[in-house]
């Protein structure tokens, strides 16, 4: 994306987790997607969604209850991961806007579990890595979490950290942070 023009998709998910090896039979997968359309030109978050997905080859430990706040009776009312990915393009445009996330782990997750699943990837191949060009735009040695790079840019933690729709909104701020110091860029071409 040139310049900071046009809507990006703010994206972060939160998956099954367990307090040490993943048990026998068992593979993370996405549980929640939380999505923040941010106006780049405007300087403003529109809104704040999120999509619970009912995993197939996992459940939800107390570990990750604990961390995220979700349960595994909240995840079974989700829909399957498939039908989730049709929900970013369609309702969010995810394959012609581009994206960001806080970090690599969410744009490998999607990879690796559209693969495994046999699911076309929902999103286009403009993203930008947020926490690397947050480190670029302040100068810092160290990539900062989400938590310390808002305390590091002044702003506030809105909501639940570790969860996918409070992340996103949370991460939005961000970009607008980054977009706001001219420092906002696309860091993946693929």
């Amino acid at each position: 994306m040139g310049g900071n023009t046009g809507l990006l998709n703010v994206i972060d998910v939160e998956a099954t987790c367990w307090d040490g090896r993943t048990p026998p039979d068992a593979v993370s997968e996405i549980i929640e997607i939380g999505v923040t359309v941010v106006d780049l030109a405007a300087g403003e978050r529109r809104g704040k969604h999120r999509i619970l997905v009912r995993p197939a080859r996992s459940t939800v430990s107390e570990f990750c209850t604990e961390l995220t706040g979700l349960t595994q009776e909240e995840v079974d009312t989700g829909v399957e991961f498939s039908a989730a990915c049709r929900l970013l393009a369609t309702e969010h445009e995810a394959g012609i806007r581009p994206w960001a996330s806080w970090g690599d782990y969410d744009r490998k997750q999607f990879l690796r579990q559209c693969d495994t699943t046999g699911t076309p990837y929902p999103f286009g191949h403009r993203h930008t890595n947020a926490k690397l060009v947050f480190s670029e735009a302040y100068g810092l040695d160290r990539r900062q979490g989400m938590a310390g790079a808002l305390r590091i840019a002044g702003l506030p933690l809105e909501g639940r950290h570790h969860r996918g729709e409070d992340d996103a909104w949370n991460i939005a701020a961000l970009v607008l942070d980054i977009a706001g110091r001219g420092a906002w860029r696309v860091t993946t071409t693929d």
